[in-house]
């Protein structure tokens, strides 16, 4: 029997307890970080935290990772993961209604009713007034969605079901989106195909040096006269001082961003929101279990699943006499410097999976018999292993 140890976690936002109820007898909450095995994040800083040494992962409750220093943590050994598709739903919930807010004025409709609400003639007024806020339907427009990861693919589908016409550009189109994909969505081979044709933009791609300020003066010069933008990925993706002007010429007619500062606050012809995408119950609970219990699989059985340094690896539950996680740079020889040593060492290796993931890389070894002591150790000796932790071991 693999005897379970406990282990501490440390809540660095306010975690939904849907996820925290999730983590098995044996681990509980702490209020300190310094002995925490594992950290749950939702939106809160790490870029300058110190994190301490026995810290062996962190889960962001939630997609996006631009709080957390990616990099020192895959230096350090630390596994960082994220919950990709468990706030979509949210999300494209709130990129339809922005949908809405853009195609017609119903911001500004709010608004004067709201200005007017003391006035005994509001009813007549309306009545004159509505023709201010008139818009135009969505059905039959054309939406083009730079994007089809999990919120892209669901934003298309739920345009299709609205009468919308779709034109979706990814070239990193994954398998399981290509399968819930729409097939009356239409795929464009550029970008600029979908900026030439589309009434509507909706960005859904990850905030990245490549990715920055995509939309800018050149792109919004090859859209159609007024266009309307919406963002609900980053508001990095869009150079919002560009934006200013093409808002104020009319050659983008409206803005919906979910990510106030102080440009796109003052942005003309805009809506902008106090970044509600994932702000539902559900999201939050869905992103908090993904986040326990991916974490909890990596502790517990070394697992690997939705990790943005490491990558994707499943060995199972171990049932062998030992299981050791080695994480380090993907460089030539490494694997075989690594099973060299359990050879020399007189272990015999019963299961092994080896995985790469950019600079990084990730063994998961099961062994036959018990480890000596000092396997850690000798094992952080080789050159290029960045962290060894025994996983599981037989009492």
């Amino acid at each position: 029997m693999l005897a379970p140890k406990g282990r501490k976690i440390f809540c660095l936002n306010n975690i939904s307890p849907a996820g925290t109820e999730k983590f098995r007898k044996g681990y509980t909450l702490t209020e300190n970080i310094d002995e925490a095995a594992g950290i749950l994040v939702r939106s809160a800083d790490m870029k300058e935290m110190n994190f301490p040494e026995g810290l062996r992962a962190i889960a962001r409750a939630g997609a996006g990772v631009n709080n957390i220093p990616i990099e020192r943590c895959s230096e350090n050994g630390i596994v960082v993961f994220n919950t990709p598709g468990a706030n979509a739903n949210s999300v494209k919930e709130l990129v339809v209604a922005g949908l809405l807010l853009a195609s017609r004025d119903i911001y500004g409709g709010i608004k004067w009713v709201r200005d007017n609400a003391g006035n005994p003639d509001i009813t007549k007024l309306a009545e004159k007034a509505k023709k201010n806020f008139s818009g135009h339907e969505i059905k039959g427009r054309t939406l083009g969605i730079i994007g089809l990861g999990a919120i892209g693919v669901q934003v298309a589908n739920s345009a299709v079901s609205l009468g919308m016409n779709v034109l979706g550009y990814d070239p990193y189109l994954s398998v399981k989106s290509a399968w819930t994909l729409s097939p009356m969505v239409k795929h464009a081979d550029t970008p600029e195909e979908v900026y030439a044709v589309s009434d509507f933009i909706t960005i859904h791609v990850p905030a990245m040096d490549s990715t920055r300020h995509m939309i800018n003066a050149e792109t919004i010069s090859r859209m159609r006269d007024g266009i309307k933008i919406m963002n609900f990925a980053r508001d990095v993706l869009v150079d919002e001082e560009a934006l200013r002007d093409a808002l104020t010429s009319g050659k983008v007619s409206a803005y919906v961003s979910d990510f106030p500062n102080t440009v796109s606050a003052a942005l003309p012809n805009s809506i902008v929101l106090p970044h509600l995408g994932a702000s539902t119950e559900e999201a939050e609970e869905n992103c908090a279990v993904m986040a326990a219990v991916q974490l909890q699989d990596y502790l517990d059985n070394g697992n690997i699943t939705n990790s943005v340094n490491f990558p994707e690896t499943n060995a199972g539950t171990c049932g062998a006499e030992a299981r050791v996680a080695i994480l380090h740079r993907n460089i030539p020889a490494m694997l075989s410097g690594i099973t060299s040593f359990f050879g020399s060492s007189g272990l015999n290796i019963e299961n092994l999976i080896n995985k790469a993931k950019g600079s990084y890389a990730y063994t998961l070894v099961d062994i036959s018999h018990k480890m000596p002591d000092d396997t850690t150790e000798r094992l952080r000796e080789i050159n290029g292993v960045l962290r060894v932790r025994r996983v599981k071991e037989r009492s």
